[in-house]
């Protein structure tokens, strides 16, 4: 073949794949320049790293098998509106936007009747969790993305077989990178003979084959748990040893779940239902018609359930119509910060109209990728007047954000380009001064345990480590 056809036909493919690049929808702009130069100034690496991470997709049939299911889902029991519920707190009228732009994301309204209880530290979290499975007596549903087979992930399969063993039905998702090393062991085994029902969320079978068709980093990053459809927890924690043992320098992972009763687990039962028929052939939607238990008198709730088959950009939308919906106060904890332009400026945007806004990351990460490109929007935010604390004694793994006293947000999601466009997320929106000042509590505990950066000391940081992080900030869009 001739120097001149070769060329020929590397040009046509770096045109093909930056007209590619250019054409797909829902991407912002500064995604499609990153793509165009880097298929341009790395044509033949470049155009393999589009074809393995450029677009979102999980695939033609998956997303109509899901479609469909979700479509003829049973729907919801109608309960009475939340502001008609006379015997919890109502949502305040400048907040009821929220709740809509939730209700937009999966159509779940907010629901009144709830209770909830922050759980303590990642191993009484477990503790709680095995307790509630022994004690339950028709269904137990769980999901994680990583499930280890250390000390915590061996305790809750023994909890799942003892469960089994007295007639339970047992069902459990996990997801096939995060669990990867659990799936492939004889304890995985070991549960499916003891009679726990088993799913492999998102397998991937033939890497070389199936990148093709469509990404295998699109992940499972659910953290679900469901009794008797009447409990439910929600949070940032997986199933694993909060040593983190493979990942031990980083240790320990630190986490915070809600133990949640009341209408609202109905809704994540709806997410673990989807979910598990989405993954394997068994039809479970009549979990969804079961009659509910509403307390008398808790607080309103919605569940948020976000991923590639739901609507683009629902996430970072959830996240911006709070940041603007704060007045007094914004607190977030997130260990990955990757954000887009809009979430950003909305960060800003809260801090420059008064809004007291601190934001808690990990002072040590175990992507140094992530840990790179978030602190290259350290500047930007301490200059509109944001609080910045680096957690020292772990990896601040939690998801939380508290808004004025009164709304919180908890569940799997980062602030990152991972969780808005890539990965499935289960957050829960509430309303409860209570329960919310339970969380600015936890939220508290952090700050106490971290180091503020400055302003002073972000401008001290020499040349080319302000060069190393913007690089890694501008390949942002396209990780």
């Amino acid at each position: 073949m001739s120097t001149e056809l070769i060329f020929l036909i590397h040009s046509l493919l770096v045109f093909v794949f930056i007209v590619r690049a250019l054409a797909r929808p829902h991407r912002d702009p500064a995604s499609r320049i990153a793509w165009v130069a880097v298929i341009a100034a790395l044509p033949l690496v470049g155009i393999l790293a589009y074809i393995l991470f450029g677009e979102t997709n999980i695939g033609k049939k998956r997303i109509a098998k899901t479609s469909k299911i979700i479509a003829e889902l049973p729907a919801l029991p109608e309960l009475p509106p939340v502001a008609q519920n006379d015997a919890g707190p109502k949502i305040p009228e400048n907040y009821l936007h929220l709740f809509e732009t939730g209700k937009s994301i999966n159509k779940f309204e907010a629901v009144g009747g709830n209770s909830g209880q922050l759980m303590g530290d990642s191993n009484q979290t477990i503790e709680s969790m095995i307790a509630d499975i022994d004690a339950a007596e028709d269904t137990v549903h769980i999901s994680f993305y990583i499930w280890l087979a250390d000390h915590t992930g061996t305790k809750m399969m023994g909890a799942l077989k003892r469960a089994a063993a007295r007639g339970v039905k047992c069902r459990a998702i996990a997801d096939n990178l995060g669990s990867r090393d659990l799936i492939r062991s004889h304890h995985w085994r070991d549960m499916k003979t003891a009679g726990v029902q088993l799913a492999v969320a998102l397998p991937i079978r033939t890497p070389l084959i199936q990148v093709l068709f469509n990404r295998i980093d699109l992940r499972n990053h659910r953290k679900i748990l469901i009794i008797d459809n009447r409990i439910t927890y929600c949070g940032s924690q997986n199933c694993a040893d909060p040593e983190f043992r493979v990942k031990a320098k980083y240790a320990p992972w630190v986490d915070a779940m809600i133990r949640f009763q009341g209408p609202i687990v109905r809704q994540n039962q709806h997410l673990f239902v989807s979910d598990w028929m989405s993954s394997t052939d068994d039809d479970i939607a009549d979990m969804l018609a079961l009659p509910l238990t509403v307390e008398e008198h808790g607080f309103p709730a919605q569940v948020i359930g976000t991923g590639p088959t739901v609507r683009f950009s629902a996430m970072p939308e959830m996240f911006e119509s709070l940041f603007y919906a704060a007045r007094r106060e914004l607190v977030i904890t997130t260990p990955y910060y990757v954000p887009n332009v809009s979430i950003q400026n909305a960060l800003c945007s809260a801090a420059r109209r008064g809004v007291k806004t601190k934001i808690i990351f990990p002072a040590r990460n175990d992507s140094w990728i992530v840990a790179g490109a978030s602190r290259s929007y350290y500047q930007d935010l301490l200059e509109a007047g944001v609080e910045i604390h680096e957690y020292q004694e772990g990896l601040l793994h939690t998801k939380s954000l508290t808004l004025d006293g009164g709304i919180t947000l908890i569940g799997s999601a980062n602030m990152d380009r991972r969780s808005f466009d890539l990965n499935y997320e289960n957050n829960i929106l509430l309303y409860d001064p209570k329960l919310t000042r339970d969380v600015r509590d936890r939220q508290e505990e952090y700050m106490r345990h971290s180091k503020r950066i400055t302003f002073k000391e972000v401008e001290s940081w020499p040349f080319h480590r302000r060069v190393w992080n913007n690089t890694l900030a501008t390949l942002g869009p396209i990780l």
